[in-house]
């Protein structure tokens, strides 16, 4: 009894000390000190979640709490942002309602923590994603209040750093659903240090070998990196320091996650990977309104010191990116021969860069007139809400439009009369029309770019003056959805295109009723199913749309098939024709285990699982030793997946539900395809040397050899069997051994 005792004063200990942490942090902050109202929260959350306990076994307002120091100490949000942080789960998790909180609290934190709250029921119906439809009710509130995502942020990074107590399926779901939603979300409102975090969990947790093995080799770099820095520095901080400059120099190491992404679409080893280092200059500025000019005095200085890449200079002091991120970043040649990149910037840009919008707040000093970054926000909300507006019937397509504005890479572009617009990098003519207006979008013929005619399909560059040109008699097409790349334009096309639909539809619908009219032929389910076998189309309304578009011409051919249907005997004017009888399974097709399938339980894969039970994935052809995940089909069978295939991260994103733990318990009895991609310089006897890297292990077969020799470059794609992952690591150690071939890497 005494150690219950013991332990339930250890935990009430343990929580009250966390939340003297929190409220440490916000009376060091710069906002209003309203602690009775955090402390009010903080106790309603704490009765409203007595007797729960996490995964982990600590008790659940340790959650809230930590969301909320998140909130204060790393995005630096006030009073309101902290209350509602403390209480997200109340209303998901408790019998409390929205009413009570804003009853004790105000409308402003019920309306955030309603937005933080979990839907029941349906904006895309009852087979949609859940994910996508808590995203959309987040989205929804975002756009009347952004705090309501940036504690969601908070609230996932949380998850993401407790991780681990969940079963391996819910990992998978969460850190796939982090890496393609809210590590751009958080890119895009400037949280760089979070939105890198939440890149490095989802990652480990999805790749716990490949991140230990890139973190091991980071620490054993470490040392060398150091001296690199230091010598590479050490004339800069002379010339800084006889400057009079008030200033700090850090070294920025990239991610883990960058790296690996760097490996992979680089097809390079660690070791190749020469921008692990950059150097930041961190100033205070002696005058505010000299800021940016002592930004380009450093720069003129370091180019003094060190001779510029000519083409790596990237001004976004003066041209500030649409999350807020303003740095002057340039490359310089080390005393080594070693590009090393740096970026300048001044305090306040830091603090932008690290915490986003929020902390433009900071810096407004009572002024009210919005910064060109904040205006960009208000912008992106803009498009956000408009989306919103324009009904999705697609969860996954839903989710692909908004992801389509989350990235914050841009160009500016510049209109006619020389207003500056900010559009997202790699847009369209057709983009750049439809951001001025939907009237223009939909009437582009072209445009003048720098004066020169281009068409709709012109990529844009940073610095091109357009002026869009429209005719009255074009109309949008579904090869526009191809051109477009931004989520407005986008949006935009499908509804001109539905909407367009709806009016074919009515209009062919209209015809065929005059076409049975005519002909003495009474409409019913019946007729209309007849005629949709007739033309083969699988619904009535394709069949109004082609008869519309003069598609499927109604004639006395119809009529006289039509007519036929008197002659059947009664009992089959009850069937429908246009439904095909359903093909019987073949006994070679896999049993559905999807159905009634434990969710938690981990996929054991091995030669009768496969031959049985699961499909491996055509996409990303898995082998084993890959990292794997299974997947339940709409067809109810279980499809393996790599962990990083492109579709298997969308389906961890929308439907998470449907996601497995895998693993491979193989025999090396069976072989898998896989390819392997060779470059280097050409030699004689060099294909000879790969072939025998291959054969040297035993029932490795070679199925089919490419080769392609240009000036002296060697390429070469390598179809095989192999047994597993293993095979493939020895195989691309043997060939990187050759001494002419420079690359080698499996596809």
């Amino acid at each position: 009894m005494e150690t219950v005792i013991t332990n339930i004063e250890s935990e009430e200990q343990m929580v009250n000390d966390a939340f003297q942490r929190l409220l440490d942090s916000y009376l060091a902050s710069p906002h209003r000190k309203k602690v009775d109202v955090i402390r009010k929260a903080f106790n309603f959350a704490k009765h409203a979640h007595k007797g729960v306990r996490r995964l982990s076994g600590e008790p659940y307002i340790m959650h809230p709490i930590a969301v909320a120091q998140i909130v204060c100490s790393e995005i630096g949000l006030g009073s309101t942002s902290i209350c509602s942080a403390l209480l997200h789960d109340v209303v998901e998790d408790t019998d409390y309602t929205v009413e009570d909180i804003e009853n004790m609290f105000g409308s402003k934190v019920a309306q955030i923590v309603d937005g933080l709250t979990k839907i029941a029921g349906g904006i895309f119906g009852d087979h949609a994603s859940a994910q996508a439809e808590n995203f959309k009710k987040l989205l929804l509130t975002m756009s009347d209040d952004i705090r309501v995502i940036l504690i969601k942020i908070a609230d996932r990074l949380h998850n993401m750093r407790t991780l681990g107590s969940q079963a391996v399926n819910k990992q998978y779901k969460i850190a796939g659903e982090t890496l393609y939603i809210y590590a751009p979300l958080a890119n895009r409102l400037g949280l760089n240090s979070i939105k890198t975090e939440l890149e490095d969990l989802s990652f480990k947790f999805e790749h716990k070998e490949e991140y230990a093995a890139i973190e091991s080799k980071l620490v054993a770099t470490k040392a060398e990196r150091d001296t690199v820095f230091d010598e590479f520095t050490a004339p800069i901080r002379k010339e800084l320091d006889r400057l009079g400059f008030n200033y700090e120099i850090k070294q920025r190491v990239k991610s883990v996650y960058s790296i690996w992404r760097k490996m992979q679409n680089k097809h390079i080893p660690f070791e190749e990977i020469y921008d692990i280092l950059a150097v930041r200059i961190i100033f205070d500025p002696a005058d505010p309104q000299e800021e940016l000019n002592e930004c380009f005095d450093i720069y003129v200085k370091l180019c003094q010191i060190y001779t510029s890449h000519p083409d790596r200079l990237r001004d976004w002091v003066s041209h500030p990116k649409a999350n807020g991120y303003q740095a002057l970043h340039v490359t310089l040649m080390s005393q080594k021969g070693e590009w090393i990149e740096v970026q300048i910037r001044s305090r306040r840009m830091d603090e932008i860069a690290e915490k986003g919008f929020a902390a433009h707040w900071k810096y407004k000093d009572g002024d009210k007139t919005e910064s060109a970054s904040e205006q960009e926000l208000d912008k992106w909300l803009a498009t956000i809400k408009e989306i919103l507006d324009d009904p999705q019937p697609d969860a996954m397509d839903f989710l692909d439009t908004i992801k389509l504005n989350l990235f914050a890479s841009e160009i500016f572009v510049f209109t006619p009369k020389g207003d500056i617009r900010t559009m997202p990098a790699g847009s369209t003519t057709l983009d750049f029309a439809f951001s001025i207006h939907t009237f223009v979008g939909s009437q582009c013929i072209g445009a003048k770019v720098n004066h020169k005619l281009v068409p709709i399909n012109y990529k844009l560059n940073s610095g091109d003056q357009v002026e869009i040109l429209t005719s009255k008699s074009v109309r949008p097409t579904k090869e526009w959805l191809d051109i477009v790349t931004t989520a407005k334009a986008t949006t935009k096309i499908l509804a001109l295109l539905r909407k367009e639909e709806r009016e074919s539809r009515k209009k062919g619908e209209a015809m065929l009723d005059e076409f049975l009219k005519k002909n003495d032929i009474v409409k019913d389910t019946l007729v209309i199913d007849k005629l949709c076998e007739l033309h083969d189309y699988s619904k009535p309304e394709l069949l109004y749309v082609a008869i519309a578009e003069e598609k499927v011409i109604l004639s006395q051919g119809d009529i006289n098939a039509l007519k036929e249907k008197e002659d059947v005997p009664g009992w089959k004017k009850l069937l429908s024709f246009g439904k095909k009888a359903k093909k019987k399974d073949s006994p070679q097709e896999k049993e559905k285990v999807g159905a009634n399938f434990d969710k938690k339980k981990i996929l054991v894969l091995n030669e009768e699982t496969l031959r049985t039970k699961y499909t491996l994935s055509d996409c990303c052809k898995p082998i084993p030793g890959d990292a794997v995940m299974g997947y339940i089909d709409d067809d109810k069978h279980i499809v393996i997946h790599k962990l990083d295939c492109p579709h298997a991260v969308k389906l961890k994103a929308n439907h998470g539900n449907r996601v497995l733990g895998a693993k491979w318990e193989m025999n090396r009895q069976a072989i898998f395809p896989v390819s392997i991609y060779v470059k280097g310089f050409d030699k004689l006897g060099l294909l000879h040397d790969m072939t025998e890297v291959i054969s040297q292990l035993h029932g490795i077969n070679i199925r089919k050899l490419e080769v392609e020799c240009d000036k002296g470059i060697f390429e070469c794609t390598i179809q095989m069997y192999v047994h597993d992952t293993n095979d493939v690591k020895t195989i691309i150690n043997g060939l990187r051994r050759i001494s002419d071939v420079k690359e080698a890497t499996r596809i």
